[in-house]
């Protein structure tokens, strides 16, 4: 499991960059994997990190909307960066994709937050994460 715990951190990474730069995050992702193939010191970017940031990039706005109607006291834009990321790898895929336990995603989220943000980022992404969770049957359902 340690391959996926390394997959998502680098979609993390991804999406975080693509934020700070204002860039695409499919364009971001390019970059990265072309630096990986002519740079032996970056590292790769496995198939999982490749599907994570594409399975975001196309689930975008339906999970910025997510975001913005379920975060409590936080609007998307005044949202710490770091969090805002994590949250949006967390929401695709633990409503959109399939094979992944629940509580997996929601741990791995939570431990991203513990390795790259605040105090109190673990709380509210396990909090805003959870929700999502408790909706996820009727957010896909909504999509069909």
């Amino acid at each position: 499991m340690a391959a996926r715990n390394t997959a998502r951190k680098r979609a993390f990474q991804i999406l975080f960059e693509a934020d700070q730069r204002g860039a695409d995050v499919l364009t971001v992702l390019a970059d990265w994997i072309r630096h990986s193939r002519s740079d032996t010191r970056q590292p790769p970017v496995s198939e999982y990190t490749m599907e994570l940031v594409e399975g975001y990039a196309k689930k975008a706005t339906r999970i910025d909307e997510l975001i913005s109607q379920y975060a409590v006291g936080w609007t998307l834009d005044r949202m710490p960066v770091v969090d805002r990321n994590i949250v949006r790898i967390g929401a695709y895929e633990l409503v959109w994709v399939d094979g992944t336990p629940d509580a997996v995603v929601l741990d791995e989220a939570v431990s991203l937050a513990k390795e790259f943000s605040t105090d109190e980022s673990p709380a509210f992404i396990n909090g805003l994460l959870g929700r999502f969770k408790d909706l996820k049957p009727s957010l896909r359902r909504d999509e069909a």
